[in-house]
């Protein structure tokens, strides 16, 4: 279990890597499409197209695994000042698993309408152009995949683990 959780865990670390990579080469040719609109009267083609289909995608989907890693997601912890931290602890699994659940099904949506597009060649039509973003539908079920795997662990983890105190957070895989 630790080699497969060190794996999820340099997986997740790589998808933020490309994710980051993708707003760099977003911002790139944005700011390249301005100024050749604006300077030259010469935008680059199908920047709308590249920037919704390939880039956006990347940046929204890739980093779930590593914001599922280090708890930062969105908390609502009204229930948390309930109980111990013995209720604390199995509220988290249970997070865990219904999460786990819910990107399972995106998984599978996802990956049943990747493979459509992927057959249909998908293509999104530019000025005097097609841009192929087929391949960034599976951006989305490769990212889930990934966080459902990574969740699945950290459940069996927890579980084995038991309540720690706060000051234990970082999750070590013994």
């Amino acid at each position: 279990m630790r080699r497969v959780m060190k794996l999820c865990e340099q997986l997740a670390d790589l998808f933020l890597w490309l994710s980051i990579a993708a707003g760099i080469a977003m911002m790139f040719h944005v700011v390249a499409d301005f100024t050749g609109r604006f300077y030259f009267n010469r935008p680059l083609a199908g920047t709308t197209e590249i920037v919704g289909g390939w880039y956006m995608v990347a940046i929204a989907f890739l980093p779930w695994t590593w914001i599922a890693r280090h708890d930062q997601h969105i908390v609502a912890g009204m229930f948390q000042q309930l109980g111990s931290r013995r209720v604390e602890h199995w509220l988290e699994i249970a997070c865990k698993i219904v999460t786990a659940v819910f990107i399972g099904l995106f998984v599978w949506q996802t990956t049943r309408e990747a493979i459509a597009q992927t057959r249909a060649g998908e293509v999104l039509q530019a000025a005097n152009m097609y841009v192929p973003i087929w391949p960034s539908r599976w951006i989305l079920p490769a990212s889930g995949a990934l966080m459902v795997a990574y969740l699945a662990l950290r459940v069996v983890h927890d579980v084995l683990q038991g309540p720690q105190d706060k000051e234990v957070r970082p999750v070590e895989i013994a």
